[in-house]
């Protein structure tokens, strides 16, 4: 897809943590993650394939949630023209200073309808990647746990998901790819949104204000999630959904918990996505067949549980 708009991807996410030593065992052991840097109340990650200084940043917290998202802009002139557009918009606008946390610059922080603060950034530390850039091998040595190769997309709940859904749709220019409405079709129940050429960067579903449902990394195939499955149940990981198939997205995926509650997945498959992609509708009562596709049912902590 052709990106128009100046947003390029999903870059980072920062997570609240409680237990903190162990949170941070369980995202560098377990779902294998590499320590890029720390701080004293936050430490900064990467996925091995990723480019930039770090895409998860933990928060020590005595809660659990999402603290914000960031995406990543193709330069600095694009955070000026967002934050007019946004502002003209109606959202709340801060500007985040450069260095305010390590490996960063100047970004723009947007407090959107849902409840949810979204970040806007360019400038960010280079680090690359271990297999580097000349003649690189398919991965690298060293790998541990699950090991995603990046992060790839979160999902949150908010009660106005449809003011939410028009600032990235019509204002921030991303493509609604899939849709759940009642069967009536009056009301928005859920909605996913790109700015790539995969599935969904971030989706929304309604529901408690501010909420973190789940965030995803992604894998290369079916049998590294099953493996995955293999990894967490070695480490006594709760899982919430055991490998399965989406209907929406098409992406096969694994859920389960890090030990602060944060609901996470690890995901492979789906379709590309290009400018003139049609947004598929699902109706509210095939959702169980749209989210499990071969159990055609919810389960009741997944439709119910959010941090």
């Amino acid at each position: 897809m052709m990106n128009f708009n100046g947003i390029e991807r999903m870059g980072r996410i920062q997570l609240r943590v409680h237990d903190f030593e162990k949170s941070v065992d369980y995202y560098t052991n377990v779902l294998g993650l590499d320590i890029t840097g720390r701080d004293e109340n936050r430490v900064y990650l990467k996925a091995w394939d990723e480019w930039d200084h770090h895409s998860v940043i933990l928060e020590k917290s005595d809660s659990a949630g999402m603290e914000h998202m960031g995406f990543k802009v193709t330069n600095n002139e694009v955070l000026d023209t967002l934050e007019k557009k946004i502002g003209d918009f109606g959202c709340t606008i801060e500007r985040i200073s450069n260095n305010s946390r390590i490996g960063e610059g100047e970004a723009i922080r947007v407090h959107v309808p849902s409840g949810h603060k979204i970040e806007f950034y360019h400038d960010i530390d280079y680090v690359g990647v271990p297999t580097g850039t000349l003649n690189p091998h398919p991965w690298p040595d060293g790998l541990r746990g699950i090991s995603p190769h990046r992060l790839d997309h979160a999902l949150l709940s908010g009660d106005d998901i449809i003011d939410t859904k028009r600032l990235f749709k019509d204002i921030l220019g991303f493509v609604e790819t899939e849709k759940v409405v009642t069967v009536d079709g009056e009301q928005l129940i859920a909605t996913w949104l790109t700015t790539t050429m995969t599935g969904h960067d971030i989706a929304l579903i309604k529901g408690p204000v501010g909420k973190l449902h789940h965030v995803g990394w992604y894998l290369e195939s079916w049998h590294d999630i099953l493996k995955a499955s293999d990894i967490l149940s070695r480490n006594e990981i709760e899982i919430d959904v055991t490998p399965t198939r989406h209907g929406i997205t098409r992406g096969q995926t694994i859920y389960f918990f890090d030990p602060s509650g944060n609901r996470n997945e690890v995901y492979t498959g789906g379709y590309a996505v290009y400018s003139d992609f049609p947004t598929i509708t699902w109706t509210e009562d095939k959702l169980g067949q749209g989210i499990f596709y071969h159990r055609r049912q919810l389960n009741e902590a997944f439709g119910s549980v959010f941090s």
